[in-house]
């Protein structure tokens, strides 16, 4: 399977090196492949010998003998043809297993890097079409291409000329419709592709919002929109279909045209006295099962073509996230967090939305992130805890900058609490607990207490084992704040940031939420929290004031900044005058 040229000297690529470490079994299935094409040969022997051994000499014992040894041969190939195919489906599972976990990785790391602008379970997909093809008969195809020339060879050599003739140029036909194929499918096939991304993009979409879509009457103009999307992936996928349809139609008939026309010439040579009875059978089978390597390529060309080209799109995504490298362990954070003149733009834009931001928090402190919509709160949070890269400055905890640490490490401490929460499919305290194996009850049971969320959950159906997420129990989006804080707080993070962590939150949700801010500052942590409503801010310390994406104060005391943002001159009191409906 073709993939992305490299440069010479270069390490093989992720998905190269996977299939280089099944090397063993694919010479395995070489192998399989040259005994089993030597087998295929047992039914033109086996009619030879009945047509000019059996036939003539009317010998039953004979025929019983060359009965028995084809019967073997037959299983043989059986059993052959079964083992190959098996072998072939587990080294589509060993590369699944290799790379899927990779690729589960580059799936997270995308929409950070990328943006959310493309299907993002693409490479999921992409996956399991390189497995499937893998899998199935396509290869096996392949396999056996090499011992066309052989069998056209025992054509000439050991029937006669125009039988290995004939066969030859229903090669050269076949080879040529496969060429055909190569091209004529290629583009149709990156079309459907193409198409198929589009629409499932607007799939996913309409399910994210699905409530407004409903509640606002948008449903027929979206599912309108929607079968365009559809209408246009299925005239792709037709004109794919047609093309490697027809044309393994094609080859299918001409396959069998030349089968009879071989029967035919050793006919004519028969009649001519030029070979024996058993020629016009057996050079016929033989041609057929040189020829059908071909038609089965052609056959599967289609997925050959949506296999490669999930390959070579594999191949670039790994390339763009290799690995991460293993770093020397640092010590938990415990002094301070500082932000060094950070600019930054959002994955996949080169729109900068923040610019000029520097401050300093010492260990103990709460500060308030202010400011209009749009003004770049949200993005600094997401600075603050990794998920976006700063485009000049750094964040650092204790002095490091946070590309120094490990993602796993680096999360231990800190807690996010997005502006969006979703619970993920499972329990409560697994929600809680960040999914980590064999979590400690008690540490579970702190982090619900500190975010004053412990007497909500045991009222729940079943508790901290009660299913959220997906398939799990519906939570209110006050409830499901609560739990995601909780989340936030699990394992005392050094740094906590909170991005409007009272959007769905009533007054006890407030007075937790401070409780919980406070909890943090004592026990030497930061907490950083973005809001709206002053409520959120009464734990807090200090305050920065964000404006179009640069500071327009400097961070200082709550208690200094704070007032004079909220100062503003007195707005004269309008009078709406009273309006009567008059009667004719």
């Amino acid at each position: 399977m073709a993939s992305d040229p490299q440069k010479a000297g270069a390490p093989p690529s992720e998905l190269t090196a996977a299939l280089q470490a099944c090397r063993t079994a694919l010479i395995g299935v070489g192998a399989f492949s040259a005994v089993s094409n030597i087998l295929m040969l047992t039914g033109s022997v086996f009619m030879l010998e009945v047509y000019d051994r059996v036939l003539p000499s009317k010998s039953v014992p004979t025929l019983i003998g060359l009965c028995v040894i084809a019967a073997f041969l037959f299983a043989m190939l059986g059993i052959i043809d079964l083992i190959r195919s098996r072998i072939m489906v587990r080294i589509g599972a060993s590369l699944d297993e290799a790379l899927s976990g990779r690729v589960y990785e580059t799936l997270i790391r995308l929409p950070l890097k990328a943006g959310n602008r493309s299907d993002g379970l693409q490479p999921l997909r992409d996956l399991d079409n390189v497995r499937s093809f893998l899998s199935g008969s396509g290869p096996i195809a392949f396999f056996d291409l090499p011992w066309l020339p052989v069998y056209l060879a025992i054509c000439f050599v050991f029937f006669h000329f125009w039988i290995g003739f004939a066969a030859l140029i229903g090669a050269i036909i076949l080879v040529t419709l496969t060429i055909l194929t190569e091209r004529w499918t290629k583009q149709p096939t990156h079309e459907t592709t193409r198409h198929a991304l589009m629409r499932n993009g607007l799939a996913e979409i309409s399910i994210r919002n699905a409530e407004a879509i409903s509640a606002m009457g948008m449903v027929s103009r979206i599912a309108d929109g929607w079968a365009e999307a559809n209408r246009r992936y299925m005239a792709s996928h037709g004109r794919a279909s047609d093309v490697a349809g027809g044309l393994g139609a094609i080859s299918k008939s001409f396959r069998m045209l030349v089968q009879s026309g071989v029967l035919a010439v050793g006919a004519w040579l028969v009649i001519n006295q030029q070979a024996s009875a058993g020629i016009i059978i057996a050079g016929s089978i033989l041609s057929a099962r040189a020829l059908a390597p071909v038609d089965l390529a052609i056959a599967n060309w289609k997925g050959f073509q949506a296999a490669r080209q999930s390959w070579a799109r594999l191949n670039r995504l790994l390339s763009l996230f290799p690995p991460q490298k293993e770093m020397m362990a640092l010590q938990a954070p415990t002094t301070n967090l500082s932000v060094e003149n950070i600019a930054a733009a959002p994955p996949g834009t080169q729109k900068i939305v923040l610019q000029e931001v520097a401050f300093t928090i010492p260990a103990g402190s709460g500060l308030g992130i202010i400011g209009p919509s749009a003004s770049g709160k949200s993005s600094l949070a997401r600075l603050l805890v990794g998920l976006w890269q700063p485009v000049r400055g750094n964040v650092r905890l204790d002095g490091a900058a946070l590309d120094q640490w490990m993602p796993e490490t680096l999360g231990r401490h800190i807690g996010y609490l997005p502006q969006n929460v979703e619970l993920l499919a499972g329990s409560v305290a697994q929600n809680i607990a960040r999914f980590e194996p064999n979590a400690d009850p008690e540490a579970i049971v702190n982090a619900a207490k500190t975010a004053g969320v412990h007497d909500l959950i045991v009222r729940l159906p079943d508790g901290y084992e009660t299913q959220v997420g997906e398939q799990g129990s519906a939570l209110s989006s006050g409830q499901a704040q609560r739990i995601a804080l909780a989340r936030a707080l699990y394992g005392d993070p050094f740094l906590v940031v909170l991005d409007e962590p009272n959007s769905n939150l009533d007054y006890e949700g407030d007075e937790a939420l401070a409780r919980a801010v406070m909890s943090v500052r004592k026990r030497g942590g930061i907490a950083v929290i973005v809001a709206h409503r002053p409520s959120a801010l009464e734990a807090v310390d200090l305050i920065l004031v964000l404006s179009n994406g640069r500071m327009q104060h400097p961070v200082g005391p709550k208690d200094m900044v704070l007032p004079k943002v909220l100062q503003r001159p007195p707005q004269p009191l309008k009078v709406v005058p009273e309006t009567r409906g008059t009667s004719a």
